[in-house]
């Protein structure tokens, strides 16, 4: 069984609408795929219709925006209730901030570079959650950098002149969210040192202590040695291990398929959750 459970559509910052996430899904020979989009489940309908349609199921989840040890991080919650106030209240609170963030964002990149607000919009279509990626995609529109990941690198670097932060709960306190909306959480790349600061070991203690489900090992952005180091971690605190595409259409390199869960996974996740797997 081919299971992948981490990708994006275009209601966040992938490329592709949730039905066509699922059907390429299918179409690449996963048995399982998870939807989870950027602090919203305004995918979960679409991506259900197509799962039933092509034959494939599929988890239902979000990428929580969070925050620890004074670093941002993300949390996958998988199979929760999305009408739980426990965590929609904190979604929201998100998803408003990203998007101040990002109006902030381009008023101050406007002052050295052709872009406005306008453009952001062009190429946030039916976001629900309009951030940094669609930033990217305006500047590589507007010919000033090549590509998504040059723009990450340079104008939308975190260390950057033109980083603006946002509001995310506290990394303890989103896991207890996810937990009381009948969630999964699993900590999603978190050896990702290529793209900024990642978290010491001991705040994996405390994610544990607050319901922390799994670990999210097998992703492209992590190397041999965050692997090793990220399984031990999750040996020791009896977690959940899990891999993953992290899929966002044409938005990013990453391919459907490319890191896998195992079927024991799954089924330890769809036991705790409380939202049914979908299956045609």
């Amino acid at each position: 069984m081919r299971i992948d459970l981490h990708t994006h559509s275009s209601a966040s910052d992938g490329t592709d609408a949730p039905a066509q996430v699922v059907a390429d899904a299918a179409a690449a020979g996963l048995d399982v795929v998870a939807l989870t989009d950027h602090d919203t489940t305004a995918g979960w309908p679409e991506a259900a219709a197509a799962a039933r349609a092509h034959g494939i199921a599929l988890v239902r989840g979000t990428e929580v925006s969070a925050r620890a040890h004074g670093i941002s991080i993300h949390l996958l919650s998988y199979l929760q209730d999305p009408t739980h106030p426990a965590l929609t209240v904190e979604l929201d609170k998100t998803r408003d901030a990203r998007l101040n963030r990002a109006r902030a964002i381009v008023e101050l990149l406007s002052v050295d570079v052709p872009i406005t607000w306008d453009d952001v919009l062009e190429h946030s279509r039916d976001a629900v959650v309009v951030g940094r990626p669609h930033i990217a995609d305006a500047l590589v529109a507007l010919g000033i950098v090549p590509d998504r990941d040059t723009a990450f690198l340079d104008l939308l670097s975190a260390s950057g002149p033109y980083h603006v932060p946002h509001y995310a709960p506290d990394g303890p306190d989103a896991v207890r969210a996810i937990r009381a909306a009948g969630g999964v959480p699993v900590f999603a790349h978190p050896g990702a040192d290529a793209r900024g600061r990642i978290v010491p070991d001991r705040v994996f203690d405390r994610l544990a202590a607050a319901g922390l489900g799994g670990i999210e090992v097998d992703h492209r952005d992590h190397s041999p040695a965050q692997r090793e180091r990220l399984t031990a971690i999750a040996d020791r605190l009896g977690l959940l291990v899990t891999g993953s595409s992290d899929y966002h259409g044409a938005g990013k390199a990453n391919r459907l398929g490319e890191n896998l869960t195992a079927p024991a996974v799954l089924a330890a996740i769809e036991e705790q959750g409380t939202t049914d797997v979908v299956r045609s």
